[in-house]
């Protein structure tokens, strides 16, 4: 006699159907929290090229405050002391990257090099606000 049919009790287990439905709600929440994980290192590069951004332009903004001319590259501020050394993009990976804008040419000094004014990031690409990094 089987006590299985006919006193009409199951045998403890999960069936196929609730193994399935299980690994699909574990595939779904991994997902998701691989989604967010990704999004959360692109934040990160994002908070810091804007503080690298930051730094550097005020850099420059202290360099012209006490010389009165714009320094002629980035290096300028490392070797003058403003800056320990040039900060490396995080979305390139790389110090070179680092897009110069020039200052308005001194119109008592025409000969003289503009310096730069200003500096972007060369890095391709949008941020997750939709703007593009070499807005910034």
């Amino acid at each position: 006699m089987a006590p299985n049919t006919e006193t009409g009790r199951r045998e403890r287990g999960f069936t196929l159907v609730e193994l399935l439905v299980v690994i699909s709600l574990i595939s779904i929440l991994a997902a998701m929290g691989l989604v967010q994980y990704k999004n959360s290192i692109v934040r990160t590069q994002e908070a810091t090229l804007k503080t690298d951004l930051f730094r550097m332009r005020d850099a420059i903004d202290q360099y012209y405050a006490d010389k009165g001319k714009y320094p002629a590259s980035l290096d300028a501020l490392v070797s003058d002391g403003y800056m320990r050394k040039l900060p490396e993009d995080p979305v390139t990976k790389s110090a070179d990257s680092w897009q110069t804008v020039p200052a308005e040419p001194d119109p008592n000094n025409p000969s003289a090099e503009p310096g730069v004014y200003d500096v972007k990031s060369g890095a391709p690409g949008t941020a997750l606000d939709g703007s593009n990094y070499s807005d910034w």
